[in-house]
């Protein structure tokens, strides 16, 4: 695939990521301008690598890349269906959030259990798999774009959480690690 095609397809992707989410991108205040960025660069990532994406199935980095994007959809599927029990509804007044991000109970089973952001830890996951595909300077940058971003995403929502939940929300960041059960 040719660079002009692959631009193309990043902005049109952009574009549409940018509509769709568009309410929660008021401002460094809200996690929604973090998540974009690290979805687009995702794209971008994922464009820069995907003529090796198969190639030399068996090797080592791609091994390790395949068992990464396992966790990486296991972990956004996981952390989606969980944060269902959440009961996300629309009374919770914060125009940053949006769909099953407007819980209303503090999410404490499933993926929850062991991480407060699972579905961020895909984005990392995903970021170390893409980059594992052909290591490159221009990859690293990225998957550091990416890793920044879903760090900084994390953080302002659970400064938002911190406000809706309270000292709940305290006790439970206490309790459980960001992104890898036991780590970190």
């Amino acid at each position: 695939m040719n660079v002009g095609i692959k631009i193309a397809i990043l902005v049109i992707t952009g574009a549409g990521l940018t509509f769709l989410t568009r309410r929660s991108l008021k401002g460094f205040h809200t996690h929604g301008l973090y998540r974009l960025c690290a979805w687009v660069s995702s794209i971008a990532l994922i464009l820069l690598n995907l003529e090796v994406w198969f190639a030399d199935a068996f090797d080592a980095h791609q091994v390790v890349s395949w068992v990464l994007l396992t966790l990486c959809v296991f972990s956004v599927i996981y952390g989606y269906s969980s944060l269902l029990k959440g009961r996300p509804d629309n009374s919770r007044d914060d125009k940053s959030l949006i769909g099953v991000e407007k819980t209303t109970v503090l999410v404490e089973a499933g993926a929850y259990r062991y991480i407060r952001h699972p579905i961020y830890s895909s984005f990392i996951f995903g970021a170390l798999a893409v980059f594992l595909k052909d290591a490159s300077w221009a990859g690293g940058v990225l998957a550091s774009i990416i890793i920044l971003c879903t760090i900084l995403a994390a953080k302002t929502e659970e400064t938002k959480n911190i406000v809706y939940f309270g000292e709940a929300y305290r006790d439970y960041m206490e309790r459980t690690k960001m992104f890898i059960p036991f780590l970190l």
